[in-house]
């Protein structure tokens, strides 16, 4: 019966079984395996069409395989998913430029481009808003105070020793005193 307990577990089993075949799929993905990776994305896209990281992953198979075109239409299904995702116009932006259409490689370039300035919003020296969760935060050194030297060294391969002053001109050199020459014999 819908809305039952036991069709919400089904539910959750089903996700969880989706999540790794995706896994599966991202490791054969990675290895190299583009063909064996593409087919399991494709049962993950049928059981659920709307599995946008197996979209993108099923595009990038036909990439890495040449097929330029069929990665460019399974792009353009991701698109239609998150229309302001940076990674679709990124991928796209690469399948058009593989393929030898420049212009429209550009045009997604540009929407990639567009989309990360969307994700960060603050104004310039303003401090980011704070995760909801701050476990999801990013970790931050911990600031260690220091005491500057009263005295820097000298820096004897600097001719101004001191900011400001004209450069130090050395000190004339005198000639060696000349001797008298030897009296003539005569």
């Amino acid at each position: 019966m819908p809305g039952d307990a036991s069709d919400d577990t089904l539910r959750v089993n089903d996700m969880e079984d989706h999540q790794a075949q995706f896994d599966d799929a991202m490791f054969d993905y990675s290895t190299g395996a583009y063909q064996v990776a593409l087919d399991k994305f494709k049962v993950i896209l049928d059981a659920e069409p709307d599995h946008f990281d197996a979209r993108l992953g099923l595009a990038m198979s036909y990439y890495r395989m040449g097929d330029f075109a069929s990665a460019i239409a399974e792009g353009h299904r991701a698109e239609k998913l998150r229309p302001n995702e940076q990674l679709v116009h990124t991928n796209l932006s690469l399948f058009y430029m593989k393929s030898g259409d420049k212009q429209t490689a550009e045009k997604h370039g540009l929407q990639a481009r567009i989309a990360s300035w969307k994700d960060n919003m603050t104004a310039p020296g303003a401090k980011p808003a704070e995760a909801a969760d701050p476990e999801l935060q990013m970790a931050q050194p911990k600031l260690q105070s220091f005491k500057l030297p009263e005295k820097f060294p000298d820096q004897p391969w600097k001719k101004n020793a001191k900011p400001g002053q004209p450069p130090a001109t050395p000190p004339p050199q005198t000639p060696p005193p000349q001797t008298p020459p030897p009296p003539a014999a005569s």
